[in-house]
């Protein structure tokens, strides 16, 4: 187990007030160990803290005091500060499996620890999922949380998690449930595996067993050039307009039971598929648009100058006070280049193949131009802007002239870095980054 680490302190906070400084190591907060940044932030909410640090490989006590609601004003450097729960199935479709080597040690940790889930919006399949742990969940308020389902058939779900655990660990689900904690739901829905009948039959499973989930997201299958599993293949358009009829069916059924639509087709589909993306409202709450469910209408929307409300703002659908900036939730961009705007220079933005259909009815009319970046780095059927590598952005850069603007989304990057450790610094044309919104793109063009 390790000691969680300040990586910053807020000028003015309690802590900073008190004297803590970037690089030390808090051995116990009121005479506890925290095992992780929830349990951090719980020990910290007293009025007077009694800390005991490490600093320079010396121990030392230091009393903080807070007034009122303040924050304790500390950042560390993780969210667990014990080993990260990982996971133990092996599933066929995992994108981890399907990584090139060479990429940084932290993309290939395969993690199924409900703390990431409840933190930043990891989905968690509940495989190694205990009492101890529901315990946890419903005295510390640990909601929502973000659970794979996969399929509700015990034998197709241990079948897909390769772990026969998986057959019985959705009672899990239901416990959480029964105890109120708030659940959203996914399926990775994989051609030939668990789509059409099995989807079908997993629907009907949700609204008869769970249908108290706030949402479930149907994600079609990513397969990468590297994976090594035969049978998994990407959806055909054909599949994809099936599933997106099937999905929108059980809509009008859970709207007849239930009064929502509890189920959404990512957007990946209706890009498959080549159909018209869903009004804005059907999306409801847009509880999964980070997940990809809705994204592009809340982007038109916000483009066109609408104020969308989405469930989750600067961050991955959690965040804790005091929780280190990870995934979505880490800077994106820090020593990018940023260049001020020229009046008059002609604009490019720069995505993915998915990005581009999605932004050239928006920004042509403006005179704009968008330019698809095709995923060569991973191959198959992966489109999405956020997985853009370096290398790819560069070379389709190359070729393009002198003295235009190139607008690239903040997705593309996590800490200043595209997936492959190129920076923005590397590419042949200057890029301007700016925030994956509607708004901020909007901005950018004027």
């Amino acid at each position: 187990m390790s000691l969680p680490r300040v990586v910053a302190v807020a000028p003015g906070s309690p802590a900073a007030r008190a004297g803590l400084a970037p690089g030390d190591e808090i051995v116990a907060m009121g005479g506890q160990v925290p095992r992780d940044v929830i349990q951090y932030h719980l020990l910290a909410d007293e009025p007077v803290l009694e800390l005991d640090l490490r600093r320079g490989g010396l121990e030392m006590p230091l009393t903080v005091v807070r007034e009122g609601n303040e924050a304790l004003g500390i950042e560390v450097d993780a969210a667990l500060f014990d080993q990260v729960r990982t996971c133990d199935n092996h599933c066929e479709f995992c994108f981890i499996y399907q990584l090139p080597k060479g990429m940084r040690k932290s993309l290939y940790v395969k993690d199924d620890d409900y703390r990431l889930s409840f933190l930043y919006g990891n989905f968690t399949t509940l495989t190694r999922f205990t009492e101890s742990d529901l315990e946890r969940v419903v005295t510390e308020g640990l909601s929502p949380l973000w659970v794979s389902i996969h399929a509700t058939d015990p034998e197709i779900r241990a079948r897909m998690l390769r772990n026969r655990r998986g057959a019985t660990s959705l009672r899990w689900l239901r416990a959480l449930l029964d105890l109120g904690v708030a659940v959203h739901g996914q399926v990775v829905v994989c051609p030939g595996i668990n789509d059409g009948a099995v989807l079908d039959d997993t629907l009907a499973g949700v609204l008869d067993l769970y249908p108290e989930l706030k949402s479930v997201a149907c994600v079609p299958l990513g397969v990468s050039k590297y994976t090594t599993e035969g049978s998994m293949r990407p959806h055909s358009p054909a599949e994809a307009a099936e599933t997106v009829e099937l999905i929108e069916g059980w809509q009008t059924t859970f709207v007849s039971a239930l009064g929502r639509r509890m189920v959404f087709a990512s957007d990946e589909y209706y890009l498959q598929s080549g159909g018209s993306f869903p009004p804005l409202k059907q999306y409801e709450d847009l509880a999964q648009v980070e997940n990809g469910v809705g994204i592009a209408s809340a982007f038109a929307a916000s483009f066109h100058g609408s104020a969308i409300q989405t469930p989750h703002t600067g961050g991955f659908f959690q965040s804790v006070d005091g929780a280190p900036a990870a995934g979505y939730r880490a800077p994106r961009a820090p020593g990018s280049v940023t260049l001020l705007p020229r009046p008059g220079a002609p604009v490019t933005v720069v995505t993915g193949t998915y990005g581009a259909a999605v932004l050239a009815p928006l920004v042509e009319p403006l005179g704009a131009q968008v330019l698809a970046v095709t995923n060569s780095f991973f191959g198959g059927n992966i489109a999405v802007a956020g997985l853009l590598a370096g290398e790819d952005v560069a070379a389709a850069l190359a070729g393009q002239p002198h003295g235009r603007r190139y607008l690239l989304p903040d997705v593309c990057l996590s800490g200043g870095r595209f997936l492959d450790g190129m920076a923005p610094g590397d590419l042949p044309r200057a890029v301007e980054i700016i925030p994956a919104d509607g708004a901020s793109l909007r901005r950018a063009l004027a």
